[in-house]
């Protein structure tokens, strides 16, 4: 079964672990999670569970959602996000804090990326550019459209366009340390997003190698 946990990035720092090797982690901050839904194959086709953290303002919630936080004894949430294959270890109603992981886990961490807003072929897709002079006309363009038979730019040409502000997942990072005084856990490595970003952290799904 998949566990996890909502939390909010803090920022990077480093630490030195008991080999004396100087490692950089990321900080989350974890506040205890609240289970607001349960769902189960029987009643909606797949099993999951919808954890929440950080409280909202009743004056900022809607109707149906401080209809559908009473039913967890809980009030509205700012950050809501569903766990699949998890229903069997949680209750509607139940906290969730940093100590259901232990340091040496893995984890895959996934959050919003930071936007770039627009940006060329060459930023956004890693492209090369071409010889910048004797007169070359191809520098930085992203170079041809696609074959001429087309009469039509294809679905899937690297163009340039909005980079960045996008759903991304971090597999297979270790939890390096779970603070449960401060909630806080320190996570090996880097993760989606800016400071003060909500992220989602859940069980790896693939074992590192």
């Amino acid at each position: 079964m998949t566990k996890g946990i909502l939390g909010k990035k803090i920022g990077m720092t480093q630490l030195f672990n008991e080999q004396g090797e100087l490692l950089p982690v990321t900080v989350i901050e974890a506040e205890p999670n609240v289970v607001l839904q349960k769902k189960t194959a029987e009643s909606d086709g797949y099993e999951s569970v919808q954890l929440g953290v950080y409280d909202k303002k009743k004056t900022n919630a809607s109707k149906p959602e401080k209809g559908h936080a009473d039913k967890a004894g809980a009030a509205p949430k700012r950050y809501t996000r569903e766990l699949r294959n998890a229903a069997g270890d949680y209750e509607v109603g139940q906290e969730v804090k940093v100590d259901t992981f232990e340091a040496g886990e893995l984890v895959d961490v996934t959050g919003t990326s930071k936007g770039k807003g627009f940006a060329g072929a060459i930023k956004r897709h890693n492209q090369a550019r071409g010889p910048m002079t004797h007169g070359s006309h191809f520098r930085r363009s992203p170079g041809s459209m696609g074959a001429m038979g087309h009469y039509h730019v294809l679905k899937g040409k690297k163009l340039p366009g909005r980079m960045g502000g996008g759903t991304v997942t971090v597999q297979n990072l270790e939890i390096v340390k779970v603070d449960t005084e401060r909630n806080l856990l320190l996570i090996k490595g880097n993760v989606p997003g800016p400071r003060k970003s909500y992220v989602t952290l859940q069980s790896a799904v693939k074992t590192a190698k």
